[in-house]
């Protein structure tokens, strides 16, 4: 049985890529382990979505200076386990003999599992038979014999195991399996820092693995609350302090979010809970091998992108080297704050931090765009993007796909992305074609344009709107409401009796769009029209924006 913790990635979904496109087209093979207790929590599927295109992510893509980018964390990230079969009376077997009196009457298999420090422990033991499983409370003294079992299993360099799992046949066939540490305790298993700090302690460790040394010892380093932004950003002023202008390293913004949101549609359209995704306002990804990124778009064309590479050198040196932390926010502006962070800053596991302000990356003390790449997903170039589009949603790699592809990019990079165009580029036939489109509207990427409002729902909406504000309605019957048709909407009102005559009677106009505007028969119907007419290609043009027309009322 493999040890949790140690290579439970093993059998996981690998969810990055193998693209069988050529020599410089690899983008790196990755195994997927649950998500670290300090990433956002994010899609995780046991369904691989296809043999060599798993989450989109970018570790050995062609990044921003062309050539292969490999992060440390493209190679095995955690030793074998050490497991063995016992033979004879030994720790192992004196601590199943202890708990085999609290078995079930019948069972197969046996899983014991033990987390300890010097101060605190877990223990949970499973029988199970092909039909049932039962938990067992574990008796003390089976824990002390696994505590003392722990004491003389320590080893100078790394120290005694964290975890213990046994796994026994009824016929007796032990398989045992330490976990150091090299991935994050599961849940239910993480103690407290202080648990963790005793036992280092009593067992000191040549190093620790950074997630660990990192949640012992990160000391809120890398937080930046809005007051402590403010007055750092303060601080850097005065004293002359900028930050570092990033030129030819990540794409620019509205590039980067256009190539991340195509992705993240087509994993969307392929049913793969894998990938990158957009969530309002926010780029997110998490990679395979547990590094990630998120994008977080800002007013005014700003943004933020940062997050964290597993294991990354800088953070080794920082926990286990004894070096001093990076400057992550030198120069940052005061808008760089917790909110827009990616999760990790505050578990001690950012990694990198860029922003984006007046069309222009910047940075602090981050590492370059390549040494960040196994934490970002495959967007340094358009013929990135299409490559991995066209293996995710067509499986095989069709080259004949790639036309529709390669349009659907350049839409989405242009921000004029339509139906049309993701349903010829994904195919009628698509898992989820919704969830793609939404992933576009999401971004604002999409091209829409409104279709004609009914003729109903046009009076519905005034009668909602009337009764809503509560409006004098004397004499202005809503049930004697009428709807003309116009080019973009409907110019509804209630007809003036015949032989009347009515100045500044209400007259409501309502486009395709929903938006709703107040008028009277003291504006001439005609010179409305035509300014209520260019407000609504004012919007469709500019994908919903400024509407400058006289108290507008979104209808929908």
């Amino acid at each position: 049985m493999a040890g949790q913790g140690e290579n439970e990635a093993d059998d996981a979904p690998d969810v990055a890529f193998t693209l069988d496109l050529g020599a410089d087209s690899a983008i790196g093979d990755h195994i997927a382990p649950p998500d670290p207790p300090e990433a956002p929590s994010g899609p995780v599927s046991a369904t691989e979505p296809d043999e060599g295109v798993r989450d989109g992510g970018s570790e050995a893509d062609p990044g921003p200076g062309g050539g292969s980018v490999v992060g440390d964390d493209a190679t095995a990230d955690s030793v074998p386990p050490e497991s063995r079969v016992t033979t004879g009376a030994d720790p192992i077997e004196r601590i199943i003999d202890a708990i085999l009196p609290v078995a079930p009457e019948r069972w197969d298999r046996l899983y014991a599992e033990f987390a300890l420090t010097v101060s605190t422990d877990f223990a949970q033991a499973i029988f199970s038979t092909d039909a049932a499983e039962s938990v067992a409370e574990i008796p003390a003294p089976v824990i002390d014999l696994v505590r003392e079992y722990r004491a003389t299993a320590h080893e100078p360099e790394r120290g005694p195991w964290w975890r213990l799992m046994i796994h026994v046949t009824a016929d007796r066939v032990i398989e045992v399996d330490y976990d150091y540490g090299n991935d994050p305790f599961p849940e239910g298993q993480l103690f407290a820092p202080e648990a963790y700090r005793a036992d280092v302690e009593a067992y000191p460790r040549e190093r620790l693995p950074v997630w660990l040394a990192a949640y012992i010892g990160h000391a809120g380093r890398q937080s930046r609350s809005p007051q402590r932004a403010a007055a750092a950003a303060r601080t850097d002023r005065a004293a002359a302090v900028w930050s570092e202008l990033a030129e030819n390293e990540f794409p620019a913004f509205p590039v980067m979010w256009a190539r991340w949101t195509t992705l993240a549609a087509a994993f969307a359209v392929s049913g793969s809970e894998w990938g990158p995704r957009i969530l309002p306002g926010q780029g997110w990804f998490e990679s395979a091998r547990r590094s990630g990124a998120t994008l977080c778009t800002l007013p005014n064309d700003r943004a933020v992108l940062s997050g964290g590479v597993w294991n990354a050198p800088t953070l080794d040196r920082s926990y286990n080297g004894g070096g001093p932390m990076p400057k992550f926010y030198t120069g940052a502006p005061e808008w760089v704050a917790d909110p827009v962070l990616n999760p990790r800053a505050a578990s001690g596991l950012l990694s990198f931090c860029y922003w984006w302000e007046g069309g222009r990356w910047y940075r602090g003390e981050s590492p370059d765009a390549e040494d960040c790449a196994p934490a970002v997903p495959g967007v340094w170039t358009g013929e990135t993007v299409v490559d991995i589009v066209t293996r995710v949603v067509s499986r095989t790699g069709q080259p004949e796909a790639r036309p529709a592809i390669a349009t659907l990019v350049a839409a989405a990079e242009s921000g004029a992305v339509t139906e049309d165009v993701v349903t010829d580029a994904f195919g009628g036939g698509a898992v989820d074609m919704d969830g793609a489109l939404f992933q576009f509207r999401l971004a604002g990427l999409m091209s829409e344009v409104p279709t004609a409002m009914p003729e109903q729902l046009a009076l519905t909406r005034i009668r909602q709107y009337v009764s809503g504000r509560g409006l004098d309605t004397t004499g202005y019957p809503l049930d004697e409401l009428v709807a003309d048709r116009l080019d973009c909407g409907w110019m509804v009102y209630v007809p003036v009796p015949r032989g009347e005559l009515a100045i500044g009677r209400a007259i409501f106009y309502i486009a395709d769009d929903g938006v709703l505007e107040p008028s009277s028969s003291s504006v001439p119907p005609a010179r409305f029209i035509a300014e209520f007419a260019k407000r609504f290609e004012l919007r469709s043009t500019r994908g919903g924006g400024k509407n400058d027309s006289p108290q507008p009322v979104r209808s929908s």
